[in-house]
């Protein structure tokens, strides 16, 4: 029997099971069987893998760090071969894999002891004493000089201990009368805002706010709390792995008692009291964060990026949006970009990442912050529909549980804007999460009552706009200091036409018109290839170069390829091109499943708004007829729910649906396609011809 090196207490062995977490331990022996699970052990990284890092725990085992077990992207680990790390063994398979853990405590001075694990030991060594003597020739440490020795380097340790997101040392039983502070009339605790918490480390504050989130970890539980200038991590400790204050949970408003110390680089409470507010208390602290949150979130006097009464009409709104933006980044809500995976949505996108991205390092600081409170994704098509949706929602809630992340805010640019994106914007509703939509189109029925905040043009009579324009004026009301990388963006979005002021805007800022549109098409050609997984590095590589003498090197490059596959498409399509009489209007009809690469670029609809603008003095419109679905492009102002409504009396079989009217997409059975087709484009001859007498 000996004692603890931690607390003293009588034991088997050197450390109680109570504190085993609390050492780190050196690895001796030569088989996986051998290593201890929940233990940490001191590794060497000995390479990578797509699926994570291997490390060797002493000179005979290997174990799998798997990426899921860290916390940021394992592209963005700064470890070399032979680097030293801490881990845990989770589990030892009975193949003899090894899986690790990872040990935010990368460091041995912020374990409590250090002991070497060696099965071939009859006990295990203080590491400091294996160190200058080999197990056989030293007599072995007797448990009062154990006691003596470690009690010492333990209180010298503990100072050092880290409590931050996985472990923690139990406080120690011998309690210390706390220091006198040179100011005995103050109080105890000084009531503080988060924000200047950095002049008070090692002192005793008092916080009140909202808990974001409450996690339990094997040691503290550990509180995010967030009052109206920032959020702050307070760990409580009851007892290891045991939930302190389990009555308080997201959302409650409480007041915090603790003192302010610095964990890993990170400011964080140890908290000796938590009370939760009620009543008056409560509304009071409530008030005050709503009230300083929306002040500082809220953006200054709203400047447009140039003259335009599109987006005058939408002043308040643009103000609106960057207001959630900014809030959210704020309260550490992460932000989720869907965009549609087109040049236009692309860029816009790309604008609001350029104005968020600063702002979410400044707020939060920590290296890989942007990946965790940022994401853009690609949608398929403008359409957010129920499978998008749920994937989101599983996402969120997984990061809510596994990482005690809060819920997102959702931001769709050129999309959402027609009625199939109802369903899912209700779901994501069912779990309180907010929605803006800011979309050049006019906005259908139902979809402003379906979210929080919507930015669509207002203005009467004829304009050209794109998703770009909106989005790059909300970007500038985000973060005034991008405002310069943003004037060339909207020219970018204009495939033909581009309003003079946007073309002059471009042009100051160093990009004459054909860089803007090699900037695009090389976009375009990019946005085909991330449709499912956007990497954020390339669009920006493209979009904002550090060589104003040279803004489209990389774009020039892109857009080259561009146009080779592009003139190669449209050169097949052009031969098969067919005329349909439509009451004296000629539509002009392509085979698309018969002339053209289902699954190579260019896309469909990107193929037949280029096709069109080549051939519109051809005919009054464009329909492409694929396997299942139709695609109308035209500069008249077609309903393209009415044609497919219409279509459906004469094909009643073909269960003809609108499935994007944004982007005229119209989806029929595979085995009704001929009656389809025909009853499309007699509706549709239709549907110009009122449109003309009108």
């Amino acid at each position: 029997m000996g004692s603890c090196i931690i607390c003293g207490s009588s034991t088997d062995g050197r450390v109680c099971e109570l504190h085993e977490e609390d050492v780190v331990f050196e690895f001796r022996g030569n088989q996986p069987d051998q290593l201890s699970p929940r233990r940490y052990y001191r590794g060497t990284v000995d390479g990578y893998a797509e699926f994570g890092i291997f490390v060797d725990i002493g000179d005979s085992v290997t174990g799998l760090l798997h990426k899921s077990e860290l916390d940021q992207r394992l592209d963005s680990i700064d470890l070399e071969p032979g680097d030293t790390v801490y881990v845990q063994v989770q589990n030892v398979r009975d193949n003899g894999n090894v899986d690790l853990g990872w040990s935010i405590r990368q460091d041995r001075s912020h374990f409590r002891g250090a002991l070497v694990d060696d099965p071939s030991a009859d006990e295990e060594l203080l590491l400091n004493e294996a160190e200058d003597q080999s197990a056989e020739s030293s007599p072995k440490p007797t448990a009062d000089d154990v006691s003596k020795t470690e009690r010492s380097s333990s209180s010298e340790s503990e100072t050092a201990d880290d409590q931050s997101d996985d472990e923690s040392a139990e406080p120690s039983s011998e309690s210390e009368e706390p220091e006198p502070t040179d100011d005995t009339s103050g109080p105890e605790f000084e009531s503080v805002t988060i924000d200047r918490l950095e002049d008070y480390v090692g002192k005793r504050v008092r916080l009140e706010g909202e808990i974001e989130t409450a996690r339990q970890t094997s040691g503290p539980t550990v509180f995010k709390l967030r009052d109206e200038t920032a959020s702050v991590e307070c760990a409580a400790f009851e007892e290891a792995g045991v939930r302190a204050y389990p009555e308080v949970g997201e959302g409650d408003v409480v007041r915090i008692e603790g003192e302010v110390e610095r964990r890993r680089n990170e400011l964080q409470v140890e908290t000796e009291a938590l009370v939760l507010l009620e009543d008056d208390e409560r509304e009071e602290v409530t008030e005050r964060m709503h009230e300083a949150m929306i002040q500082r979130a809220r953006p200054g006097e709203f400047e447009s990026l140039t003259e335009d009464p599109a987006v005058e009409s939408v002043e308040e709104p643009i103000r609106d949006a960057a207001t959630a933006i900014r809030r959210a980044v704020i309260e550490g809500r992460p932000v989720v970009v869907r965009h549609a995976a087109t040049a236009d949505g692309y860029v816009a996108s790309a604008a609001i990442e350029r104005a968020t991205l600063p702002l979410v390092r400044e707020e939060h600081g920590s290296a890989d912050s942007e990946y965790h409170y940022f994401d853009r994704r690609p949608l398929d098509g403008s359409v957010y529909d129920m499978d998008d949706a749920t994937k989101d929602v599983t996402t969120m809630l997984q990061n809510r549980d596994r990482h005690g992340e809060t819920l997102p805010l959702f931001v769709f640019v050129a999309a959402g804007g027609t009625a199939e994106s109802i369903d899912g914007f209700d779901l994501l509703d069912t779990y309180d999460a907010r929605r803006v939509v800011i979309d050049e189109r006019a906005i259908e029925t139902g979809v402003a009552d379906a979210i929080d905040v919507l930015v669509s043009p207002t203005v009467e009579g004829e304009f050209e706009t794109t998703a770009t324009v909106l989005g790059a004026n909300v970007a500038a009301q985000v973060n005034a200091d991008v405002r310069d990388d943003l004037r060339h963006l909207p020219a970018i979005s204009f495939w033909e036409d581009t309003p003079e002021q946007y073309v002059e805007l471009a042009t100051e800022a160093g990009y004459e018109p054909d860089d803007t549109t090699n900037l695009r098409e090389a976009v375009a050609l990019k946005a085909f290839y991330q449709s499912y997984e956007d990497k954020r590095e390339l669009i920006s590589d493209l979009l904002f170069a550090d060589e104003a003498d040279d803004p489209v090197g990389l774009a020039g490059h892109v857009a080259e390829q561009y146009r080779t596959r592009m003139d190669s498409e449209i050169e097949t399509a052009e031969a098969n091109l067919e005329e349909f009489d439509a009451g004296g209007e000629t539509i002009l009809v392509l085979d698309t499943q018969a002339y053209t690469h289902k699954y190579e670029f260019p896309p469909t609809p990107l193929l037949l708004e280029e096709l069109y603008r080549r051939h519109r003095e051809d005919g009054v419109a464009l329909v492409g007829i694929g396997e299942d679905e139709a695609y109308i492009r035209s500069d008249t102002d077609v309903d393209v729910r009415s044609v497919a409504e219409a279509a459906r009396e004469h094909a009643p079989g073909a269960a003809l649906d609108v499935r994007g009217a944004r982007e005229g997409r119209v989806e029929f059975l595979v085995g009704e396609r001929d009656n389809a087709r025909e009853a499309l484009l007699e509706a549709l001859g239709a549907e110009l011809s009122s449109v003309a007498a009108a």
